[in-house]
Formats: C-alpha cells, sequence, structure tokens
C-alpha cells in the first residue's frame, strides 16, 4: 500500500473522530472493502461498523463460523464444559442489555442493544472452585487474553454475548461470540471469545494490561481518564 494512500486513509480516519457520525458514516463506504481486508493492521485505525471503531491485535480479523465455534471452560471448576453455539444462543437462560460501549480512548458508541449469557450463568454451569479469585479468557485470534476478578465476573452487566444492536456478532466485531462488560472500557470486552479459565491467582492479567493498561478498567475511574458514560 502507497504512503499517499496510507496517509489519506488516517485522515479519513481522523476525520471521522473529529466531525462526528455523518462523516463517519461516508468514509465506512468508502474504506470498508479495503480495511476489513488490510494485512498491515490500520483497521485497527479507521471508523467502520456503525459508530465503532475496529481494532485487532494481529492485524487481521479472525473469522470462524457459528458452526466450528466452541468455548472452553475449565480450569478451578467442578464440570469442565465445552459449549456450543447453540448452547449459548439457546439452552442457556438468554439477557438482553442496552448498555454504552467506550472505549478508553475516548470514543463511546450509547445505547448499544446486547444479547447473550450472563458470565454469571456459565460459570454457575461449569461449577466455581473454591479458592477462585480471576477469571481468564483467551480469544481464537491466538494472541488476546483478559481477565476479570470473579467478583467482577459475577454482575448482571457481563455477558457472553452473541448478538449486538439486534444482528449476530459479526466477526469485526468479535463474533461469533464474544464477551461484553457493560461497566469497564472496551479493552475488557474480549473479542472472538473461545476460553474462559477460573483460577485461584492472576499470573496473566491481559494482553492489554501488560502493556500499561490498567487491570481493574471501571469506566471514569481508571486509566487517568474522567468519563461520564451516559449509561
Amino acid at each position: 500500500m502507497g504512503r499517499r494512500v496510507v496517509l489519506g486513509m488516517l485522515g479519513f480516519g481522523a476525520a471521522g473522530i473529529l466531525f462526528g457520525a455523518k462523516v463517519q458514516s461516508g468514509v465506512e463506504r468508502v474504506l470498508r472493502p479495503v480495511t476489513l481486508n488490510d494485512p498491515t493492521g490500520l483497521s485497527s485505525l479507521i471508523p467502520a461498523g456503525g459508530n465503532f471503531r475496529i481494532y485487532s491485535v494481529t492485524g487481521d480479523l479472525p473469522d470462524r463460523k457459528p458452526a466450528d465455534w466452541s468455548l472452553a471452560v475449565g480450569g478451578l471448576v467442578d464440570r469442565p464444559l465445552t459449549l456450543s453455539y447453540a448452547d449459548v444462543t439457546e439452552r442457556l437462560p438468554q439477557r438482553d442489555l442496552v448498555k454504552d460501549f467506550q472505549c478508553v480512548t475516548g470514543w463511546r458508541v450509547p445505547d448499544v442493544p446486547w444479547r447473550g449469557v450472563r458470565l454469571a450463568d456459565v460459570l454457575a454451569e461449569a461449577g466455581v472452585g473454591r479458592g477462585a479469585t480471576h477469571v481468564h479468557f483467551t480469544s481464537f485470534d491466538g494472541e488476546y487474553t483478559e481477565s476479570l476478578p470473579l467478583e467482577a465476573a459475577l454482575r448482571d452487566d457481563v455477558l457472553v454475548a452473541h448478538t449486538m444492536e439486534g444482528k449476530p456478532v459479526s466477526s469485526e466485531h468479535g463474533g461469533p461470540v464474544r464477551l461484553y462488560v457493560a461497566p469497564m472500557y472496551g479493552y475488557k470486552s474480549l473479542k472472538w471469545l473461545s476460553g474462559i479459565e477460573v483460577v485461584d491467582h492472576l499470573s496473566d492479567p491481559g494482553f492489554w494490561e501488560v502493556r500499561g493498561y490498567d487491570t481493574d478498567a471501571w469506566v471514569g475511574n481508571s486509566n487517568g481518564r474522567g468519563d461520564n458514560p451516559t449509561s
């Protein structure tokens, strides 16, 4: 990709941030065919997907069909599980939320409808073992990891989410199933979820935390920010 094209793309991305949804929507129509197939990692810098900006820690967008997806739940649990897409979308109790998605870099998408299974219900099915303190998450991109204290993981507003804005979670948004942690910054809402491990100590806080981000990422109370989310 030529230098002129790269600079132009970055300029369009900045326009979307500075001038709002109208410009951003036009940028998406122009850039989407390029950025979603871009192996350089520039997809992490370009507005796409409504008011969302698409981030990937590997420079590409992993894609797994629902029929090929599964979720391993293990570690300090009584009953290790392997959940299918049907388990998450049909068998387990469903939970609907309408909450903001707040990125630590400052942008926010308000009132996003989510649907999924409470992480607490997944953990209840597996049975949390004695001495557990944290939950560790892995992504099928092979790189992205995250963690939550057990107390936070059991909140009603933490989902194993399969639906977003009334549609199945797309690959660029971390589908077919992702984590959604409503009260924390977006980097805690791990994309392309494939593994959940209950642990008794936190040896791996997460991909972003080892790069300087806060382990406890409560919106407005971490990472030196003073955000005031609307919901």
